[in-house]
């Protein structure tokens, strides 16, 4: 089966969440960006995720706002379930933007990153921050290119930002940004079961058809069902 959870920052106590026990080997649990564990590059960092990939299921991680983009490029790409992937460990993942994968039968769109709340304030301060954090013009070309190939048609969409009309509701004072406006779009021209995202940090099923993850863990086929 596959499952949903939300953003990770680095926490490896979430993967010793008793609640992912029901997680069987085989089994995959997206997480919907801002994975975290690739952030120093340190000898303690690694120890960390040789210890992540020791669970019996997949590991699959979009990208959020807040990870170290340099680092993460420097790992292989390899294809996996029908897209390309970035291999972090046997069975640890970085799903990339505007791709498409069928994970058990199941069509899965995803599109990481966002603009970071924090971004002018990380640069004042000289603190880790990335231009890469917002989706490129090329990485969205792909994703419609993909999309159109599928028919514009999907089972799942996994991204860390939801639509602008989404993200109000649960935001008033939100800002938008270039990846919002893409989700906006893809809203009016792709059929989709379900959309899952994770950069409110909040666990809440907004809509029929989007569900906010952060520290639940949620069936894909299942928005409704949370452990």
């Amino acid at each position: 089966m596959i499952y949903v959870t939300g953003d990770m920052h680095g926490e490896a106590s979430r993967f010793d969440d008793k609640r992912l026990k029901i997680l069987k080997r085989g089994d995959t649990l997206i997480i919907c960006g801002d994975f975290g564990f690739i952030w120093e590059g340190t000898k303690k960092e690694r120890k960390v995720l040789r210890s992540i990939s020791h669970n019996r299921f997949n590991i699959a991680f979009v990208d959020g706002t807040h990870e170290n983009f340099d680092l993460l490029e420097r790992y292989p790409v390899i294809s996996w379930n029908g897209g390309s992937v970035h291999k972090i460990a046997s069975n640890i993942f970085h799903l990339r933007r505007g791709e498409l994968y069928n994970i058990e039968g199941k069509t899965i769109f995803t599109m990481g990153g966002g603009e970071s709340k924090d971004a002018d304030l990380r640069a004042m301060k000289g603190e880790k921050y990335w231009e890469q954090e917002c989706p490129s013009m090329e990485e969205m070309q792909r994703g419609v290119d993909r999309l159109y190939d599928a028919g514009l048609k999907v089972d799942y969409i996994i991204t860390h930002e939801p639509p602008s009309r989404v993200k109000k509701l649960l935001d008033e004072n939100c800002g938008f940004n270039q990846a919002t406006a893409f989700f906006d779009e893809l809203v009016k021209e792709c059929r989709f079961r379900h959309w899952f995202f994770g950069s409110m940090h909040k666990d809440i099923r907004v809509s029929s058809a989007h569900t906010s993850v952060f520290e639940s863990i949620v069936p894909i086929d299942d928005p409704g069902t949370r452990y």
